[in-house]
């Protein structure tokens, strides 16, 4: 098998990257993700949750990060005016056989006008992308006044990561405990390839990129690949953790969940 390069994010912590560093690797889980081939309960769910804050119904609607597309076909149940867009053209070709409006792209330079959609979801992409406030500015320019941003993202403070590591050049993917409670320095070594954010990196983040958080919650895991081997154990791990959620301890959740809007002030700043 040949070894093909790619080039890896390092961002420390505390503030977006500006050199990428590269790493070779023939597994894609490593260098671009592992985006959802199929829909499961897990995903129904995090759908639900954008939909307590967020009209989708008729709206124009962009997935960041799409993958093979399980989003974009879930989301043109409410909205025909759905697109989608990866880095990955082997995934954009296969997502595109069954769904519409895709196309290869990448966060930094995104190939849509000023102030077109409505809605705009990254899920699970941010930790991806070469350059996390320079996409973010791309949302903001393709944002509709009025529209809004919705984030989902690893969380610094989860006990597991769960994009795998690096043990020198080897790769190991799994969910592997208390990485992301490691230093900086150490925890982007063996994770060099993802960032895992806290509340108060992400709150630079949005203030550099011109947006504002309304809403910045988390959620726990859909716990779906457990459920597929053992059943009762997913049943329980949902039914002890989800009422988290709405507890103090739901700071120790999977993932972000933030919806956002244009920030006017900060917008004319940039201008």
């Amino acid at each position: 098998m040949t070894l093909v390069p790619f080039l890896i994010s390092h961002f420390p912590s505390d503030s977006p990257m500006t050199k990428p560093t590269p790493v070779e690797s023939t597994d894609k889980r490593a260098t671009l993700g592992h985006p959802s081939q199929i829909w499961t309960r897990g995903l129904e769910r995090r759908l639900a949750l954008v939909r307590r804050y967020v009209d989708l119904d008729d709206k124009r609607i962009l997935d960041v990060g799409c993958g093979v597309g399980a989003f974009v076909r879930r989301l043109r149940e409410f909205s025909p005016h759905v697109y989608g867009f990866d880095i990955d053209a082997e995934r954009v070709t296969v997502g595109g056989k069954e769904v519409p409006n895709l196309t290869v792209a990448v966060g930094e330079h995104l190939p849509y006008q000023d102030d077109i959609f409505d809605v705009v979801l990254l899920h699970e992409v941010l930790e991806h992308v070469t350059n996390d406030v320079e996409t973010l500015r791309e949302t903001r320019r393709v944002l509709a006044p009025g529209g809004r941003v919705v984030i989902f993202c690893p969380n610094r403070l989860y006990p597991f990561e769960t994009h795998g590591i690096f043990l020198g050049r080897r790769y190991v993917f799994g969910n592997i405990p208390f990485i992301n409670y490691l230093p900086d320095p150490l925890r982007d070594r063996l994770v060099p390839h993802a960032r895992a954010y806290t509340r108060r990196q992400l709150q630079r983040i949005f203030r550099r990129a011109g947006l504002r958080p309304l809403i910045h919650s988390y959620v726990y895991p859909g716990f779906d690949h457990v459920l597929a081997r053992r059943r009762l154990a997913g049943q329980a791990l949902r039914y002890l953790l989800y009422p988290l959620e709405a507890t103090p301890l739901r700071i120790f959740g999977l993932s972000h969940f933030v919806v956002l809007n244009g920030d006017v002030d900060a917008r004319r700043r940039m201008d």
